[in-house]
């Protein structure tokens, strides 16, 4: 999946809503860390964290290469494998750092979530 993909960069994801089954489609961060792409971002709650912790398939919207892939979504959750990511997200995005947040509070309050595509068709994925 990450074959001419930047190594980080914004994308759009299209969830389905936990409670309503609705699609959302919204922006948001990526990073590639060891070969797969990890949606990121400042720390804080996110609507579509929670729309995938009830319903982990979803689509992403690449915009280099332009391709829609389905996904399922895995909250990285371990807390050393949360500091590799958010290290790396540093390190390849300097955006992040000028943010006013520690590494130590994105590890602990960053949304990170694992994308990894299901083979499925993303138009089927989303009208579900």
């Amino acid at each position: 999946m990450v074959a001419g993909v930047p190594p980080t960069g914004t994308c759009d994801l299209t969830t389905l809503g936990r409670r309503t089954g609705v699609a959302r489609r919204v922006e948001v961060w990526y990073v590639v860390v060891d070969g797969r792409i990890v949606l990121t971002g400042t720390p804080g709650a996110r609507g579509w964290l929670a729309n995938l912790r009830g319903r982990p398939d979803a689509v992403l919207h690449l915009r280099r290469p332009d391709r829609d892939v389905a996904v399922r979504a895995t909250e990285v959750t371990d807390p050393d494998e949360r500091r590799r990511v958010a290290e790396e997200a540093w390190t390849l995005q300097p955006w992040y750092a000028e943010q006013p947040f520690t590494v130590d509070e994105w590890v602990v309050a960053s949304p990170m979530v694992v994308l990894t595509p299901t083979g499925l068709s993303a138009a089927r994925r989303v009208s579900r």
